[in-house]
């Protein structure tokens, strides 16, 4: 899926797509919802006296007197320091333009690695928390929101992750929004490009499907009937990075060039100099990533010192409801862009709360046929527009007709004009239009635009891959065609092998279509024909065309040294023809001999144990290229007997990396590795069907380790590859590895025509818990998510035990997340915003539950809770240096309960008890008072 990159669908179907511009303008404008019940703030001396004999918490309590939570503009992300691009921007808004940010972070990455300790699962969480809220706080940023979601394995599949992250994550992150009310709505990738993480990917998606979810009241309503919450449309939706090309320098936001010509990207440059520190952006930027510690963050580089060598945050506009600055003026490239008509107004523009909105009759337009575009204003709800008109922009040699008077705009009230648009006859099939509206008010003026891609009544592309397949459905569903088409399509297929290739043909007109397909593939491959025809294609139906592609010349390079091979795809109908330009990927295939007897595990390649050929494993794919081979560089060889495969890596490494404890034989990336990744058909989706186990050559104890990562069943090899063995051989400037997998703890069956192959070797040169290279045999950047990016390999004989299930078991999933109860950081902040915990409904005030009183001795701390009904307590005794002791206390009733919080040690100056509740029909509260 190459790619060129600068920097699960609602619970009931897609949200509406807009509530009505006039409601909209009103939902905007409107002052932040109240804080929801249940969360208690600090009681005084007179509150504290009114609980005296009370059989619950008084109603003075059912709220928080806290500040409301209104955000001018939310990050979401799936990690902690998934935000940590964009700090230089969130930096300038806040510094320059006093607007309040927040981060919403889907999980605490308890999955990642740890370079700084032990720390895993739940305690991992709690540092890396830690981390992103001192991170932030650079850029001023003080709100982050944790939902408790699981962090898992890698992975580059959206689709798993909204598997175990589950319906409800949406809803999460709706009733935020609708809390928190940010008008800028800022987030990620939401495509399988290259490497992008699953993760990733869903959390855009999230953000992308709440953009639209949280304005409309029929979404989670009973978030509105039940929760006190109000519908809320924020401004704009963007994405935090871009595809295109620009220059360095304080013109970086001018002289982007987006690759599609119709995209809106603003940029804001890292190199504008913070008037209260003296320093860059960008060097604030890098000293808050290193925070990220737990990551390997810490070592990073210094940015450059000149200014002119430092580049821009790009921003990509996804969709707005108030007016943005238009393509190629001053105010498109200025650092207020993203926020200018939604949070700023600008000298000569409308009203703040104004609304406008342009809406085309398809996405698809066809040469020479005639389409209609509506654009709708509406007045914000206190202040007229005056008489309005609206002019509508089209491109070069494009007809457009109709009046765009709008008549007079009474504050709340909406006006509409409609116009008829004809594309050119000639106009460029696969083409990104701009469709554009200037409106014109007596109190200023406001610009929009939409994209339409100019398409032939029938149009042919190569079938996408499966997770490729599911985001345009994605992007389809939620009424979001301009998110469309962001991955280049490819299928991959081994050096001197075949494969069918299938082209779908689609009829997009309102006829029932013939033509052929044509394709015209590059030197070193053929096809069993060079042109299909289809017929009798019925107006919005689909149908596949297959070929049989044929690699010939197996001199060709596979992987990322130069595996993409571009072809076109022609396809004809009755109006014409178009183009399209998909790839095919070269990786390497083998074949895999049967050994004569079976190799003798011991790190040493024993005469005749493999004669097979030696695969070159030291093709760079991520991170710093190796500056010789003796820095690092390795061979592999193959063999299997009877119902085992065998492997030996050896590997030329002039400095070995940090010696981990066996303890700590976990997330191998730290330190040098080899990982060899078998998927056992071929076809897998993603790594959950696969077998991925990582070999340590050395640990602090001497002898290698190996474990499971990223696949079917994680942890210890022991346990999760039992029979499996292990070998290593460590000398002066190089090791080898030597490993032999019982194929029966493969997760399936091996096809022996088709088995899915890869081995990666992890290079690191440090002795802090960080790699700097990483080569293999098939390589891609984040191939070790993407198992059809992996070599294949032949073992011609071998035949699996008859009975052997060729469909993969269920995958066993890491599920130990921190709570937000358990988490006094989050608990502080729930307190001080007046919000319930992780995205979820606040407890009701019959059931909710506070701390009301706290005393201190030298080794504990008596607290007094008063609840309103049975629920659980978690305790936290704070000070300046963090926690000194904690207690979770199940209450089984309502009323007053006592109990003791024993210290780890003595507290500081102004210590506190801060309180998580948990109520039992689920819903949380938080509160605090301090110890007397």
């Amino acid at each position: 899926m190459p790619g060129s990159l600068l920097s699960g669908s609602p619970a009931s179907g897609p949200p509406g797509r807009l509530v009505s511009l006039a409601a909209a303008a009103v939902l905007v404008l409107a002052p932040s919802a109240p804080a929801p019940t249940g969360v208690v703030p600090p009681p005084g001396p007179a509150a504290s006296a009114t609980l005296s004999g009370s059989s619950g918490p008084p109603a003075s309590f059912a709220a928080s007197s806290g500040p409301p939570a209104d955000l001018d503009a939310l990050f979401v992300g799936a990690h902690p320091d998934d935000e940590a691009f964009t700090l230089s921007t969130l930096g300038q808004w806040s510094e320059d333009h006093d607007l309040r940010t927040g981060v919403l972070t889907v999980t605490r990455g308890e999955g990642g690695g740890n370079a700084v300790g032990p720390e895993e699962g739940p305690a991992l969480g709690l540092l890396r928390e830690a981390e992103e809220r001192a991170a932030v706080a650079k850029a001023g940023v003080r709100e982050v929101f944790n939902l408790d979601e699981v962090d898992f394995y890698y992975t580059v599949s959206a689709p798993l992750t909204h598997r175990i992250w589950g319906e409800d994550t949406l809803e999460k992150v709706v009733r935020v929004v609708r809390q928190t009310r940010p008008e800028i709505l800022l987030t990620m990738d939401p495509a399988p490009s290259p490497g992008n993480h699953g993760n990733h990917q869903q959390a855009a998606r999230l953000a992308a499907e709440a953009f639209y979810a949280a304005a409309d009241p029929l979404a989670f309503p009973e978030q509105i009937t039940r929760e006190g919450l109000r519908p809320f449309a924020p401004a704009r939706l963007f994405l935090g990075r871009a595809r295109g090309t620009s220059q360095n320098g304080p013109d970086c936001a001018s002289t982007f060039r987006p690759a599609n010509p119709a995209q809106n990207v603003f940029g804001v440059w890292s190199g504008r100099v913070s008037p209260s520190q003296g320093r860059t952006w960008a060097a604030i930027e890098r000293d808050a990533q290193r925070v990220y510690a737990s990551q390997g963050w810490a070592v990073f580089p210094d940015v450059p010192s000149d200014p002119a060598q430092l580049g821009c945050d790009f921003f990509t506009l996804v969709d707005s409801r108030v007016p943005f600055p238009g393509p190629g003026t001053a105010a498109a490239a200025a650092p207020t862009a993203v926020f200018d008509g939604a949070l700023v107004r600008t000298a000569g523009a409308v009203p703040l709360g104004t609304m406008l909105d342009l809406r085309p009759s398809t996405f698809d337009v066809r040469p020479g046929t005639a389409f209609t575009v509506k654009v709708t204003a509406a007045a914000p709800s206190r202040e007229p527009l005056g008489r309005s008109a609206v002019a509508l922009r089209v491109p070069e040699g494009w007809q457009v007709s109709g009046s765009g008077e709008l008549g007079r705009l009474a504050p709340g009230r909406t006006g509409s004009a409609t116009f008829t648009v004809t594309p050119p006859q000639g106009a460029a099939p696969g083409e990104r239009a701009r469709l554009a509206a200037a409106l014109t008010t007596e109190r200023g003026r406001g610009y929009t635009d939409r994209q339409v891609e100019v398409s032939p009544a029938v149009r042919g592309g190569q079938r996408l891959l499966p997770q490729v397949e599911q985001y345009e459905k994605w992007a389809a569903e939620l009424d979001a065609p301009q998110l469309r088409g962001l991955v280049t399509p490819v299928l991959t297929l081994p050096s001197g092998g075949s494969r069918q290739v299938g082209v779908v043909v689609t009829n997009v007109s309102d006829t029932t279509q013939s033509g052929s397909v044509r394709l015209d593939l590059p030197a070193g491959f053929t096809a069993d024909r060079a042109e299909a025809p289809y017929s009798g294609l019925r107006a919005g139906a689909s149908t596949t065309v297959p070929f049989t592609v044929t690699n010939t010349d197996t001199s060709l390079k596979t992987s990322n040294d130069g595996g993409d091979y571009f072809y076109t795809i022609t396809t004809t109908g009755r109006d014409g023809s178009s183009l399209s330009r998909p790839a095919l990927e070269l990786v390497p295939a083998t074949s895999i001999p049967r050994a004569t007897s079976a190799p003798v595990v011991d790190g040493v390649a024993g005469e005749g144990e493999y004669t097979g050929p030696s695969l070159d494993v030291s093709r760079l794919w991520e991170g710093s290229a190796c500056s010789s081979a003796a820095d690092c560089s390795g061979t592999a060889k193959v063999a299997w007997r009877d119902d085992t495969l065998f492997l030996l890596v050896q590997v030329k490494d002039d400095v070995i990396g940090t010696r981990l404890p066996a303890s700590d034989c976990k997330r191998h990336w730290r330190t040098d590795a080899v990982e060899v990744t078998l998927d056992p058909r071929g076809t897998s989706e993603n790594t959950a069907t696969t077998f991925k186990t990582a070999v340590l050559p050395v640990t602090a104890e001497g002898p290698p380790c190996f474990e499971r990562d990223a696949d079917n069943h994680q942890g210890p090899g022991a346990e999760t590859a039992p029979g499996m063995r292990v070998a290593s051989k460590v000398s002066t400037g190089e090791y080898a590895v030597e490993m032999a997998v019982p194929m029966e703890v493969l997760p399936g069956a091996v096809d022996p025509a088709h088995l899915g192959l890869n081995v990666l070797v992890y290079d690191s040169d440090t002795q802090d818990r960080t790699g700097q290279t990483r080569i293999g045999w098939s390589t891609w950047g984040g191939v070790q998510g993407d198992p059809y990016r992996w070599g294949i390999a032949t073992l011609p004989g071998y035949l699996p035990p008859a009975g052997r299930p060729t469909t993969p078991p269920d995958p066993v999933i890491p599920d130990t997340g921190l709570s937000s109860l358990d988490s006094p950081q989050s608990l502080e902040q729930a307190v001080l915003l007046g919000l319930p915990l992780a995205g979820g409904p606040a407890a009701k005030p019959s059931e909710s539950g506070s701390v009301t009183f706290a005393a201190g001795a030298r080794d504990a701390v008596k607290v007094t809770l008063r609840a309103g009904s049975a629920g659980r307590a978690h305790l936290f005794v704070r000070d300046a240096q963090g926690t000194a002791g904690s207690r979770v206390v199940t209450v089984s009733g309502g009323g007053t309960t006592t109990v003791r919080v024993p210290l780890s040690r003595a507290t500081g100056a102004h210590p506190v008890v801060v309180a998580g509740w948990q109520a039992r029909t689920g819903g949380t509260a938080a509160s605090r008072t301090r110890v007397r």
